[in-house]
């Protein structure tokens, strides 16, 4: 044998490079598009009947602006097609951002958002990011934000549909607020594991509902030592791994890259009491848990350093530890992730995410089509 063909030869029996691929990726494809404007932070749901329902912050000018609007759309063939976008929500003269969306025991659509004034906040900043030509088409919107309107829109939301999304109730402020909102527990109550206050900041709480989202309550919070706090846990979400027994998983926000892993919590009690958030082997943000048939845990997450794009993997035990990473899809740039899956009736897996598709292009939603092969 050549020396060429040996070194050939021991390449190809290591797992890094001739294992096969732990997934099979079935389909890539765009599932929402508005030229010109820019989509994000998406969350996707399965309902009972088998239908998809979506909901993200559509029709923006750019990543922070005062025009964000939760919008919504559908799929009833499993994510080969979709709907167009449906508004759903819009409050005046302020940026609606971060969707996500759970259906209640009853059948019931509980989605939740928060609603941002960073544009008007800092405006010097946004102007050294996009410009004079874009920060002085948000002059209306910020004179509109009065003292009364900032306390009266400034905060965490969310509303109801009880005939799948064609009306929606009066939205009405939340406690806690994350990206991919609420998860449902084994015994229909509504989990909402999130930032306290209108800051999106710590403490870690989780509120509950146990009349299908039209009244919530503080259940427990997560405790986070000193020597933690500084690394500012936020977005987390969580998921019910046995009844009674919840896994919260934590973005990191230090402004360190190397300290931007993924962190878990437990609770044995439903919720009302936590261990202290550890790290896990998993860098990237923010999580999306979810409770496949089999009992494992699926985690998806954004990677936003190179190769950039989105991620995924599986707990076998409950969250305890994570098995190796899989690539879903690369991205043009950073500005991406915040994916969220569902299982689908054949066990195969459906990510939906927000990224660019194209190179100088605005942010659309994307979705991947995927299998586990072992």
């Amino acid at each position: 044998m050549s020396r060429a063909l040996a070194i050939m030869f021991a390449m190809c029996t290591t797992a890094a490079h001739c294992a096969e691929p732990a997934i099979e990726v079935i389909s890539t494809r765009v599932i929402a598009k508005q030229p010109g404007r820019y989509i994000g932070w998406p969350t996707i749901e399965r309902r009972k009947n088998g239908e998809l329902v979506a909901v993200f912050s559509g029709d923006r000018q750019e990543h922070i602006c005062p025009f964000g609007k939760v919008q919504m759309i559908r799929s009833n063939d499993e994510g080969k097609t979709w709907s167009a976008p449906q508004t759903i929500q819009d409050l005046p003269a302020i940026d609606d951002r971060d969707a996500g969306i759970t259906e209640a025991a009853d059948g019931a659509l509980v989605v939740t958002w928060f609603t941002s004034t960073y544009f008007a906040d800092h405006v010097d900043s946004c102007r050294k990011m996009y410009g004079e030509a874009v920060v002085s088409q948000w002059k209306e919107s910020i004179a509109a934000l009065t003292p009364e309107t900032r306390t009266k829109l400034r905060g965490n939301w969310t509303v109801r549909s009880t005939d799948g999304g064609q009306t929606w109730e009066a939205p009405v402020k939340m406690g806690v607020t994350a990206p991919h909102g609420c998860f449902r527990l084994a015994d229909g109550t509504l989990a909402y594991l999130g930032n306290a206050g209108v800051n999106n900041d710590l403490p870690l709480e989780l509120h509950v509902s146990t009349d299908n989202g039209k009244s919530w309550s503080r259940r427990g919070s997560v405790p986070v030592p000193p020597e933690k706090a500084r690394l500012k846990f936020c977005e987390p979400h969580g998921v019910e791994t046995s009844p009674g027994k919840l896994l919260g998983l934590f973005r990191v926000e230090s402004g360190k890259a190397e300290e931007q892993f993924v962190y878990t919590a437990f609770s044995s009690d439903a919720g009302a009491t936590w261990t202290v958030p550890e790290k896990t082997n998993i860098w990237g943000y923010p999580p999306h848990a979810l409770r496949l048939k089999n009992g494992w845990i699926l985690l998806s997450y954004g990677r936003r350093k190179a190769p950039v794009g989105e991620r995924a993997c599986i707990s076998k035990d409950e969250g305890k530890t994570w098995g190796e990473e899989f690539e879903l899809c690369r991205a043009p740039n950073s500005d991406l992730g915040y994916p969220a899956s569902v299982e689908l009736s054949d066990g195969s897996i459906y990510t939906i995410y927000y990224q660019l598709e194209k190179a100088g292009e605005k942010t659309c939603l994307m979705a991947t089509h995927w299998r586990l092969k072992n």
